[in-house]
């Protein structure tokens, strides 16, 4: 069987899915028996979009979850520094200290940059951006057999600096400016892979492991090919009704981009279970409630498992919003993960 981990972006609240990705691999090494099992051991492609394309990357290069939340902590605890004043009404923070942390994280022994073709990396990896420049989502994998993976090509996609490719995911319009990258004799710009349908990769993770296109060619069926979706909560971009008429363009601009993420994180994880088996997964709405339907009436393509919750006001504690940069949240949000993940995170969803 094939599996494949997918990690939905989500800033701060990426906090909350760390803490079920340490319930998962506790897991996984009480049925191994192997204290030092990893989820690289387990999983052979992990996707990520934004915050958790640095979470799925550090993963990948062979890190325990325990070491990703320690990084993770130190990562944020830079990162949201804010930019000049004479910057501020581009994005509010600088891109300086994110960048500086992945270079960090990503080096080869010998102290230069990690590539995306990097033995570094113990899985197959998936990271969306979205080429701002060329008006498309830009899912990229260091899967050798890719069409622009081809080590003979100028512009091989393998050949790019890995802090870069997660720096650019994590590119969130007005929190950071966006990410130029050079690919052979061409320069492009990126965005988040957020302000994209695929911020919760994963049927995009499914798609590229089996449509014949990206060379994967994965086996489907509920027996040889497994998802695990571990979202970073979904909180509900409402507003009070006197607020519409009154909003300016910089807080209709954030409240769209929350939107469409929000939304698109549902329409994935309803896509996975129209066509798989699902093992478990939260509610989605009240029309369709949870679907997880063990008389599925067609050959299930995969088997599923979706662990995400709907976080509501409640859930703020002394906060006043779950916006992505509000460290205040980090203690809230892991007490919440780990209560979560004590009280759904079961075997028979993962193995």
């Amino acid at each position: 069987m094939k599996r494949i981990l997918s990690l939905e972006g989500g800033g701060i609240r990426s906090l909350y899915s760390l803490q079920v990705l340490s319930k998962v691999e506790g897991l996984l090494r009480e049925r191994t028996n192997k204290p030092d099992y990893k989820l690289c051991d387990h999983f052979d492609l992990i996707a990520g979009t934004s915050a958790g394309a640095i979470i799925a990357s550090l993963l990948s290069s062979g890190m325990s979850v325990k070491e990703v939340i320690h990084n993770y902590h130190v990562c944020i605890q830079v990162v949201f520094r804010k930019t000049s004043w004479l910057n501020w009404f581009k994005h509010s923070y600088t891109d300086k200290y994110i960048a500086e942390e992945l270079k960090k994280l990503f080096k080869e022994a010998d102290g230069t940059d990690a590539l995306l073709g990097s033995k570094k990396l113990e899985t197959l990896l998936l990271i969306v951006l979205r080429n701002a420049t060329t008006g498309s989502p830009w899912p990229i994998t260091n899967n050798p057999k890719a069409t622009y993976n081809d080590p003979t090509l100028p512009d091989c996609n393998l050949n790019l600096p890995l802090w870069q490719l997660i720096r650019a995911s994590a590119a969130a319009p007005t929190y950071f400016p966006s990410e130029i990258i050079k690919l052979g004799s061409q320069t492009f710009e990126f965005i988040d892979g957020g302000v994209s349908p695929y911020n919760n990769p994963s049927f995009l993770a499914y798609q590229i492991a089996t449509l014949p296109e990206y060379k994967l060619g994965w086996e489907t069926g509920e027996e040889n090919l497994f998802i695990l979706s571990v979202g970073a909560g979904r909180a509900r971009p409402t507003l009070p009704k006197a607020m519409h008429q009154d909003m300016n363009r910089l807080e209709h601009a954030q409240h769209v981009i929350s939107s469409l993420l929000y939304s698109c994180s549902v329409q994935q994880d309803l896509s996975c279970r129209t066509v798989a088996k699902t093992l478990y997964g939260d509610q989605i709405d009240t029309e369709v409630e949870k679907r997880n339907d063990p008389a599925f009436p067609q050959k299930p393509q995969f088997s599923y498992t979706s662990y995400n919750i709907e976080l509501r006001s409640a859930d703020l504690g002394n906060s006043k919003s779950f916006s992505i940069d509000n460290l205040d949240l980090a203690p809230h949000l892991e007490k919440l993960g780990r209560k979560y993940a004590d009280t759904v995170v079961e075997p028979t969803h993962i193995l």
